[in-house]
């Protein structure tokens, strides 16, 4: 393996495909992978041609293991910093500020920043029999990161595997909803992935980024200053626009709308 192939990155027809692509290691994160990632939300959000993308991992057993901890203990011992240190700023360039919809094929187990990935996905398809969770607890981490799970799952059920370490199976994830679909096989869980992908790429794109962009500003803003905000943002950007016109167009041609993204 060279160091440029930890991450994997292809467009095809609007969908990106953003691949984990370090399996002898459970996909696990290293600095130059997250820097990788922190370059591909980028790359994804600068494209007009990606309307979606999907994060997944090369199939072994693991979406992501979270933390090199062997990475860890050997900067640790090298340069006395910590690994956090080397990773790309998770907070300012990371996951969680991508406009464009993010769907997770979660496809193998999915312990600390595993989950961490996924919560930051806006769709997400499990892989049955598998296992997610917050694990740092047991090797002296943290896991600030879980905050916005609050807003995604039982209250007494994040603080079990916070408190406990202990991962949730993905059929208990699924039943509360942090899961959208729960599939099968890796095949299975790619396809459920490339087949909501392919729905959002046909929509209105400003309407889809729009819809993505007020829905998390309200888990901060509230209720109330939220709904105001969804308000002025939709009549700001999305319903003086030419998609706006094209789509009722097309609808009333019967035919498929020709989205410009403008």
């Amino acid at each position: 393996m060279t160091e440029h192939n930890e991450l994997l990155y292809s467009v095809d027809n609007g969908i990106a495909t953003v691949t984990l692509n370090r399996p002898e290691r459970r996909n696990a994160l290293s600095p130059r992978l997250t820097h990788l990632m922190a370059d591909a939300w980028k790359r994804i959000d600068a494209d007009p041609e990606v309307r979606v993308a999907i994060l997944t991992g090369t199939y072994c057993g693991t979406f992501c293991a979270g933390m090199d901890l062997r990475e860890a203990a050997r900067l640790k011992a090298e340069t006395g910093k910590d690994i956090l240190e080397f990773f790309a700023d998770l907070r300012s360039e990371g996951i969680g500020k991508v406009r464009k919809p993010l769907i997770a094929a979660i496809n193998g187990h999915f312990p600390a920043g595993g989950m961490m990935l996924a919560l930051n996905c806006d769709l997400r398809v499990g892989l049955a029999g598998t296992r997610g969770g917050i694990t740092e607890v047991r090797v002296g981490r943290g896991s600030p990161w879980a905050v916005p799970l609050l807003w995604m799952m039982p209250q007494a059920q994040l603080m079990e595997t916070v408190l406990t370490g202990e991962m949730l199976p993905a059929e208990r994830l699924h039943a509360v909803g942090f899961l959208n679909y729960l599939e099968d096989s890796d095949e299975a869980v790619q396809a459920r992935a490339l087949e909501l992908a392919r729905k959002i790429a046909d929509a209105a794109p400003l309407s889809v980024m729009a819809g993505k962009k007020v829905l998390k500003d309200a888990t901060t803003l509230g209720c109330e200053p939220g709904l105001k905000a969804a308000w002025d943002y939709y009549e700001r950007h999305v319903y003086p626009s030419e998609d706006a016109i094209e789509g009722p167009r097309a609808f009333a041609e019967k035919r498929k709308p020709q989205w410009q993204g403008r």
